[in-house]
């Protein structure tokens, strides 16, 4: 059985590590932050060094912030002996440096997947991810018994780069649902519409769907805890116009995530991005 390790135990990374545990599989976890890593301990091994971790592991996985994160974590890694060793980089970064890294990996005999996820904090503790996968397919067998603990399909898009160019086109397209949502329902609330009326409408219409479902407790309770932080969304839709995204409706989306970002939004939920459209109109 490989060993396995999990770099980035954030609100996603957690979750899904903790899956993996479940599992049974012999599991290391590293994260900047030690004390996210303490509920593995006794159960897995917890090293407090990322060059150790990959020495003892088989299979790595990384779920960072961005890309000057992943860069960090994975110049610590590559002067390091990983012949042989698989890393799967579950984070949201530019399709350059995705490609970068892989790159610089075979160089030292070792194997690259990019492997992003849809799906926010909830699926991540349920498993039931989808997970978009660039890079070879033989590297992608040897880490589907891991990969289908942590999500419910994984599809093969190409080689490295297309894993995360499939999650940038997705992230596009939900930026576009929660913009509208939010300012579908203050429509509905300036006409005298009872929010709930409204997403009960949508819901149950060929509008609703399962964003739509996802984010009504939050905008019916109007608490705004993340399960996927607005800043994160802006992020992503600004990687997405770098990538070639440079149409009509995204600038009208990077104008508002951003404006919602400065005046103090970028925190709260995507679906807080409601609160900033209220100031505005």
């Amino acid at each position: 059985m490989e060993k396995i390790g999990f770099i980035g135990l954030g609100n996603m990374g957690h979750p899904m590590a903790k899956n993996i545990e479940k599992a049974g599989f012999p599991l290391s976890v590293y994260n900047r932050t030690s004390e996210k890593a303490r509920d593995f301990e006794g159960k897995s091994s917890v090293y407090t060094q990322i060059k150790d971790l990959v020495q003892n592991s088989d299979i790595i996985f990384t779920m960072l912030t961005n890309d000057n994160a992943v860069k960090a974590v994975y110049e610590e890694i590559l002067p390091s002996d990983i012949q042989g060793k698989l890393f799967i980089d579950m984070s949201t970064i530019s399709p350059e440096a995705s490609k970068e890294t892989a790159a610089a990996l075979k160089i030292k005999e070792a194997s690259f997947i990019d492997a992003p996820v849809a799906g926010s904090t909830q699926p991540a503790k349920e498993g039931t991810l989808i997970i978009m996968a660039g890079g070879e397919e033989k590297d992608l067998q040897r880490a589907m018994p891991y990969l289908l603990k942590m999500g419910k399909s994984v599809k093969h898009l190409g080689e490295n780069g297309k894993g995360i160019a499939g999650k940038l086109s997705v992230n596009y397209f939900l930026s576009t649902i929660y913009q509208g949502l939010a300012e579908t329902v203050l429509l509905a609330g300036k006409l005298g519409i009872e929010r709930s009326d409204m997403l009960e409408i949508i819901n149950e219409s060929a509008s609703g769907s399962g964003a739509t479902k996802v984010k009504t407790p939050l905008l019916i309770a109007d608490q705004y805890a993340p399960a996927f932080a607005l800043e994160l969304m802006l992020k992503d839709i600004l990687l997405a116009k770098n990538a070639g995204a440079d149409y009509p409706l995204s600038k009208a989306l990077i104008q508002t995530y951003q404006n919602a970002h400065e005046k103090g939004f970028g925190q709260d939920d995507v679906i807080g991005i409601i609160n900033y459209l209220k100031t505005i109109g």
